[in-house]
């Protein structure tokens, strides 16, 4: 029986004007920083997406009646917010650590990513 890797599925946020107000120079930069850690991480990367805008966002809340009911944009007005995701595979935390450090906005003073365990289904 083999060894199991975990996954974890790594946050990227940031402040969408500062995304928005980079120079196209900037943009290919913080692109060849994720082509970076893909090369880097390989099998290791199982799924990512950058997001759109989050203005484009669409909530799910419950209403006074109990029913869903859909709003235009995020779930909470904040200054940083959800810009991209991946989902990798790693032995563990520490793992997962090394992997999101290559990661461009961890550096960016506008950003940060945020490392969460994913629950495997049973």
């Amino acid at each position: 029986m083999g060894f199991e890797m975990a996954k974890y599925l790594l946050l990227i946020y940031g402040n969408e004007q500062s995304w928005e107000a980079m120079s196209g120079q900037q943009r290919n930069e913080l692109q060849a920083g994720h082509a970076a850690l893909v090369a880097a991480a390989g099998a290791a990367i199982l799924a990512t997406h950058e997001l759109l805008p989050s203005a484009t966002a669409t909530t799910l809340r419950a209403s006074v009646t109990g029913k869903p009911t859909p709003t235009d944009g995020p779930f909470l007005e904040t200054k940083e917010v959800l810009g991209g995701y991946y989902v990798v595979e790693a032995a563990d935390l520490d793992a997962a650590i090394a992997i999101a450090q290559r990661l461009p906005e961890v550096s960016a003073e506008h950003g940060g990513v945020e490392i969460r365990p994913i629950r495997e289904a049973n």
